[in-house]
């Protein structure tokens, strides 16, 4: 009996263990299921983060332009611009028209540029702003308009497109539309903030961040800014920058390989600005912005930009400015103190290292400063003595005597004439049914006395019996009738010949050739191209392709990374023994007539090959010299040039004074001092 209730003791004992655990494993069944439900409902109210993150630019520090001194010619500073970010700014359009006309009110009372480049005008009733057809079409397609759309159409569909109210008067509205096209324009998003102004004081600064709250969106950005450290070095070659100003504009970038421009950057518009873009402009950085859930949640930095190339040139400052005040005065004496040259108003003065082309000097009158342009680009451009014409690579000008250096060599190394042939100057000289003179009477003559005396009748036989063809070959070697190179730019002129008469529409007489051959007819040069002639001379045919850059450095200038290296454009074989030297010594020759004392150049402590001119033009006559120096081993080659000017010979010993001055260790230095 013991037995039997011992057994059931344990038979219930073991029962009721096992009902425990059935009841504890049936609880946590329940309350997994009840957690699950419960995760499942936390699930539907908190939903996984909607993110997204955008890259944002980050605009790279601009190269600087120094002289060939390191002296800064255009640097860097810091600037303040006011911009709009998309991730912060009112995605309710009215609610956004009320921030960008607040803070455009603000800055416009600051004095501070709005972005708006819309063609339409300010006022009512809207026109199209003249001579902008091109951003008018450009108009027209963004807006989805069709071609016959007028500037009113385009206005009230900004209007309609963004909620403008109206409310707002039709000066608000205009103003309004025109800052939401310029954003449209500039496809203002996530990854590109919109320049609303640029450069403004630390006065607007403080305005804007203490209203930061209230407008939404709108923030202030320190970028670097360029800086015109000596705007009247070369002004025209140095160029300048500006805006994207058009879809068509941010193409043509695009396919020339700069793929990650924004319609928001600034870009080189002339000279090297745009010329050396890719060196200048760097390689900007990159900023990451996550969005999470409609709110910004990070910012960071993903990539630092790298500041662009320090171009460095090969001029000196001290010597381009003197060079051009050495232009500036002597035609401002002329224009004194001789009635005929009175309107003597413009010219050029070019000097060239006879070694390689590089430019150590290029003066342009009139000129401006580049600050002054910038400032007020219309009151620069729209003055009657066109100081926006670089005279110096784009005037074209007959050459006039100067020429016959040319003509020289092409009868001398063509074998047409020797050092010794002598043709016979009796003053006047008859062609067909024409007669032609010289200015002197000089009886038998050969060629290095022609260049001295500048005689025309030697030179009117020569290119008879030399032909156009050679005498066009030779032109062309020496660089005339295309461009040369410059790395600013700069223009090709043309040559006196039948198709060149076509193109004018003018009748082709055998005759011209006479007066091609001596630098008048339709022979057009530029003083750089002629300056490339007398270095070419003084290096015996070698022609070198003249260059502004001498080398590239790093941003910081800490690291030269390139030197520009000599370029040979042509070389003109001798055929003939003494053909250069020939023609040199018809320009010492030259260089040894008599002057006044301050301008001689016979004493100054070696001698100078010029040539002079005296060319006819539609101001009467001009003036020009071209040259090398020292003549028995050249350092520098020249070409100066007056419009309706005289004897621009009279300045080649102040350019050689000045050129001793700012190159002591110079072999001109040395001699000079």
């Amino acid at each position: 009996m013991k037995e039997f209730f011992r057994q059931l003791s344990e038979l219930i004992r073991n029962s009721f263990l096992i009902v425990l655990v059935l009841a504890a494993a049936s609880l946590g069944i329940w309350r997994l299921m009840m957690l699950q439900i419960v995760g499942a409902d936390d699930t539907e109210v908190v939903r996984p983060a909607n993110q997204a993150v955008y890259g944002q630019v980050i605009p790279a520090a601009r190269g600087e332009i120094v002289d060939t001194a390191g002296k800064p010619i255009i640097s860097n500073t810091i600037g303040y611009h006011v911009i709009v970010e998309k991730a912060y700014f009112p995605a309710d359009a009215a609610e956004g028209n009320a921030v960008l006309l607040e803070t455009a009110r603000m800055l416009q009372e600051a004095g501070c540029t709005v972005s708006d480049t819309m063609p339409v005008s300010r006022t009512m009733p809207y026109v199209f702003e003249a001579g902008r057809e091109s951003d008018v079409a450009s108009m027209r397609e963004i807006l989805h308009l069709n071609s016959y759309a007028t500037a009113e159409n385009c206005v009230d569909k900004l209007i309609s497109d963004y909620a403008i109210s109206a409310d707002y008067s039709a000066e608000e509205q205009r103003l309004i539309a025109g800052i939401r096209y310029e954003m449209l324009l500039r496809s203002f998003s996530m990854s590109n903030v919109f320049y609303l102004s640029r450069d403004v004081s630390i006065g607007t600064v403080a305005r804007i961040k203490e209203l930061r709250v209230k407008l939404r969106g709108i923030n202030i950005v320190e970028e670097a800014i360029r800086d015109v450290v000596s705007g009247n070095v070369l002004p025209h070659e140095i160029g300048y920058i500006g805006p994207i100003y058009s879809r068509e504009e941010f193409e043509r970038l695009k396919e020339n390989g700069h793929s990650d421009y924004a319609l928001s950057d600034q870009v080189g518009k002339t000279g090297l600005e745009q010329a050396l873009e890719s060196e200048l402009r760097g390689t900007n950085g990159r900023r990451e912005i996550t969005v999470t859930n409609g709110d910004v949640s990070s910012v960071r930095v993903a990539a630092e930009p790298v500041g662009g190339k320090t171009v460095q040139l090969t001029v000196n400052s001290e010597f381009q400015t003197g060079l051009q005040a050495i232009l500036s005065e002597y035609t401002a004496h002329l224009r004194a103190t001789d009635s005929e040259c009175r309107k003597a108003n413009c010219g050029a003065f070019v000097v060239l290292d006879a070694k390689d082309n590089a430019v150590r000097g290029m003066a342009t009158l009139p000129t401006y400063d580049l600050s002054e342009l910038l400032e007020d680009y219309s009151a620069v451009a729209e003055r009657a003595d066109t100081p926006l014409v670089n005279r110096a690579t784009d005037g074209l000008y007959r050459p006039g005597s100067t020429f016959k250096t040319i003509t020289a060599t092409a009868g001398l190394n063509t074998g047409v004439v020797t050092k010794n042939t002598s043709f016979y100057c009796g003053r006047n000289y008859k062609f067909i049914d024409q007669t032609v003179h010289c200015t002197g009477e000089h009886h038998s003559i050969a060629v290095s006395q022609a260049l001295t005396v500048s005689c025309n009748i030697y030179f009117y036989e020569l290119a008879q019996r030399l032909g156009l063809d050679r005498l066009l070959e030779y032109e062309n070697k020496f660089g005339l009738g295309s461009p040369l190179g410059l790395e600013s730019g700069d223009s090709g002129g043309y040559l006196a010949c039948p198709e060149t008469y076509e193109k004018l529409g003018i009748p082709w007489y055998i005759g011209n050739l006479l007066q091609a051959a001596i630098g008048q007819s339709e022979v057009q040069v530029t003083p750089l191209q002629m300056a490339t002639v007398a270095s070419t001379v003084a290096n015996k045919g070698v022609r070198y392709q003249p260059h502004l850059v001498e080398a590239y450095w790093d941003h910081g200038m800490n690291e030269r990374l390139s030197v520009t290296e000599p370029v040979v454009a042509e070389t003109i074989e001798q055929h003939y023994d003494g053909v250069f030297d020939t023609v040199k010594q018809g320009m010492i020759g030259a260089a040894k007539t008599q002057m006044p004392a301050q301008y001689d150049l016979n004493r100054i402590g070696f001698q100078t090959a010029i040539k002079t001119g005296t060319p006819q033009s539609p101001r009467g006559t001009d003036s020009f010299v071209i040259g090398f120096a020292p003549a028995d081993d050249p350092e520098i080659a020249f070409c100066a040039m007056i419009e309706g000017g005289k004897n621009a010979k009279y300045m080649v010993r102040d350019m050689l004074e000045l050129y001793a001055k700012c190159y002591p260790e110079s072999r001109i230095g040395k001699a000079v001092n």
